[in-house]
């Protein structure tokens, strides 16, 4: 008997779940998976499986790229805030016939001690610093720098942690530091009392790699300003684990 080929599947991927998805997978011999990364971060950990690096074009680009490579399943395991990547992905999931799956992992949910302030953009979170806080520690990533860098937040001092550098514009006064999770309670305890930090900003990333540092800010009483995830594309179906991505592709 002929055997079965393999499903083949995308995952646009950059999120440690996108790497276990393929790590689980990966020795699975009626799948094969490629996962394709943006090419943002300069070291970026490689999942196993095949690998590609850089856009598509768009959404008719990536569309293309499927039919050419005849992808069965698109999985978006791209970052809960990937708003633009998550788009692109819906259409040419549609233009190419493909069913497409979301992979993200849950929100963090505010704990009794917290104070969060919620926000829909990172410019709303810049407005709300002044009222909160002057050594601000910022934990949104290199990217978006700019919504901080008003002439009405000169007083203030930010710590920015990211992976790779941040380009300009950003921050009048501010010093970066160039970290990767996953992070430790006792290491993000150290920071905020070392910097003197008294307001914490950040994305509902969601995850464990970078929660400890919800958990120091509770514990001193600091303020944590939360920008809150864009939507999942509508009638795209989630998977808030890499086990339950898994199992989505081996009903193929």
């Amino acid at each position: 008997m002929p055997v079965p080929a393999a499903v083949r599947v995308l995952v646009l991927g950059g999120t440690t779940e996108a790497r276990r998805l393929a790590e689980s997978l990966a020795g699975d011999r009626s799948v094969r998976v490629t996962t394709s990364l943006a090419g943002r971060v300069a070291a970026p950990r490689l999942p196993p499986g095949e690998v590609r690096v850089g856009g598509f074009g768009g959404p008719e680009g990536l569309a293309a790229w499927m039919r050419e490579h005849d992808v069965d399943a698109l999985i978006d395991a791209t970052h809960p805030f990937a708003a633009a990547m998550s788009r692109n992905a819906a259409e040419a999931a549609a233009l190419a016939h493909v069913p497409l799956l979301a992979l993200r992992r849950p929100g963090w949910v505010a704990q009794d001690g917290d104070h969060w302030h919620s926000t829909g953009s990172l410019a709303e979170a810049a407005g709300l610093l002044p009222a909160l806080g002057e050594r601000v520690f910022l934990t949104t990533g290199r990217m978006g720098l700019a919504a901080f860098a008003g002439a009405g937040l000169d007083a203030l001092w930010f710590l920015v942690r990211s992976v790779d550098a941040p380009e300009p514009p950003g921050p009048a006064r501010m010093e970066v530091l160039l970290d990767r999770g996953p992070f430790t309670l006792e290491g993000e305890r150290e920071l905020l009392r070392r910097h003197r930090i008294d307001v914490l900003v950040t994305k509902d990333s969601g995850g464990d790699a970078t929660a400890p540092k919800l958990t120091a800010a509770r514990e001193a009483g600091i303020p944590v300003v939360v920008v809150r995830r864009p939507p999942v594309p509508e009638g795209v179906p989630v998977a808030a684990t890499p086990d339950e991505a898994a199992e989505w592709v081996r009903r193929f």
